[in-house]
């Protein structure tokens, strides 16, 4: 799905973002793109009863704030009903689950941006064989690499990955 996105410092109007939306659209439904951004920042919709499975981000901590919408979120500590205006900071390492509630959520996820992927031949392994090719483990949305082997769906925006 392509995600509109506004130049830095106009202000974007979520709710138009998700009104806007095709009713079954899941995934990123809006992101950042300006070229020169420290941050990353989308704004993902899961639908009823939508799982993201458990996973790690081990690099960087992010913030989490419900728009739209209910679920909950599971970390070590503990369960948490999240409902709109919830903000929940997960730092990194920090493993996470998260679940929609009967009506989907809708919510922002903010944190600092990470260098894209590169194309090009990657260095040469220092002993044996290729490198592995991880394009199924690419997220065909937004890009990221998932970190654990068998992911099914994206750990930032929440689609689902290649099979």
């Amino acid at each position: 799905m392509t995600t509109p996105s506004h130049p830095a410092g106009a202000p974007t109007d979520l709710d138009a973002v998700i009104a806007e939306a095709p009713a079954g659209a899941t995934g990123a439904l809006w992101r950042l793109t300006d070229a020169g951004r420290v941050l990353d920042a989308n704004l993902i919709r899961l639908p009823p009863g939508g799982v993201i499975a458990e996973h790690r981000e081990p690099a960087l901590d992010v913030l989490l704030v419900v728009v739209e919408g209910s679920g909950r979120l599971d970390t070590d500590a503990g369960a948490h009903h999240l409902r709109p205006h919830t903000a929940a900071l997960l730092t990194k390492n920090t493993p996470r689950s998260l679940s929609a509630g009967p009506d989907g959520i809708a919510y922002l996820t903010v944190h600092p941006r990470r260098p894209g992927l590169g194309i090009g031949a990657p260095p040469a392994p220092a002993e044996g064989g290729e490198t592995a090719c991880l394009l199924h483990r690419v997220c065909a949305d937004c890009g990221r690499l998932a970190s654990e082997r068998d992911a099914r769906h994206c750990s930032r925006c929440g689609a689902a990955l290649p099979d």
